[in-house]
């Protein structure tokens, strides 16, 4: 009889402990406040499933969602395409790799809260190099006051700070394509295109699918970079998910609808990377129709 060797679950109990506290025991009790009434640290009254509903009828949250999806869609049409073409115009070995690498990787350095500072002072269009050069210019720009010029620039802010992390990715994919591939293209008389759409992306497929994995996760649950930049305004033009939560737990300390908002939000989130990482599968072995 095959004999097991037990011990190695010793190695692992570390991890198991550290997952138990910063994400399960959080999760219960987001689930336990979900169904109660917290009156007071002592006491408390279950409602079952009246904070959902009454979650789920808020139209402010509604609001809120729609700005969500489609601040996430816009991200997601602009930096992979974006990030695929700055990967295949970046030299493939040497110095000037390295460079490049370095380069592009600077803006992933940056604190999303500093970020969000230095896109406050690039957009003024007073003293901002960005706000006053398109005011200059006779192009009526402000970011405080327009929803159009808000959304703007809360996207080329998010655009400049992760379409890096696409061109890593996507460079990664490009460089484990081994060179007999464009041997073969090269004596076939293929084109550009051809090599690209038949060689290169669909050898990128595994890392262009953690990368819109990645992007469609940060930027749903995208919070500290506008909050900084316009707070969530004009109005609530700008205000996301995540904000509406803060400011239904934090602002407004309502514990009970906020931990249930949480829980959906949560569910959301995993209901839509589990769609995009279908469809992306289906993509990759020509199942899509």
């Amino acid at each position: 009889m095959k004999t097991y060797n037990n011990r190695a679950w010793l190695l692992i109990l570390p991890v198991i402990i550290c997952v138990a506290f910063s994400a399960v025991l959080p999760l219960m009790t987001i689930v336990n406040y979900s169904v109660q009434d917290i009156l007071s640290p002592t006491n408390s009254v279950f409602v079952g499933t009246e904070w959902f509903k009454m979650i789920m009828r808020d139209s402010e949250l509604h609001g809120a969602l729609v700005r969500q999806l489609g601040f996430s869609m816009a991200v997601l049409l602009i930096q992979l395409p974006l990030g695929i073409l700055i990967a295949l115009t970046m030299p493939a070995s040497g110095w000037r790799a390295s460079l490049a690498l370095v380069l592009i990787a600077l803006p992933l350095l940056i604190p999303w809260n500093v970020v969000g500072t230095i896109w406050q002072i690039f957009g003024r269009d007073d003293i901002g190099l960005m706000g006053n050069t398109i005011n200059r210019i006779g192009i009526s720009y402000n970011y405080t006051g327009s929803v159009v010029d808000a959304w703007v620039t809360v996207l080329v802010m998010d655009v400049w700070h992760w379409t890096p992390l696409v061109v890593l990715l996507a460079y990664a994919g490009l460089r484990s394509i081994p060179d007999a591939y464009y041997q073969a293209a090269r004596i076939d008389g293929a084109s550009r295109f051809a090599v690209f759409r038949y060689i290169e992306l669909p050898k990128m497929r595994n890392v262009l699918m953690i990368g819109v994995l990645l992007r469609f996760m940060d930027s749903f649950m995208i919070y500290t970079e506008p909050f900084v930049l316009t707070g969530g305004g004009p109005g609530n033009a700008t205000t996301f998910l995540s904000q509406y939560l803060t400011q239904k737990a934090v602002g407004q300390f309502d514990l009970g609808p906020a931990a249930a908002f949480s829980l959906i939000y949560f569910l959301i989130i995993l209901l839509f990377c589990f769609v995009l990482y279908s469809w992306m599968q289906r993509l990759g072995t020509g199942e899509s129709k």
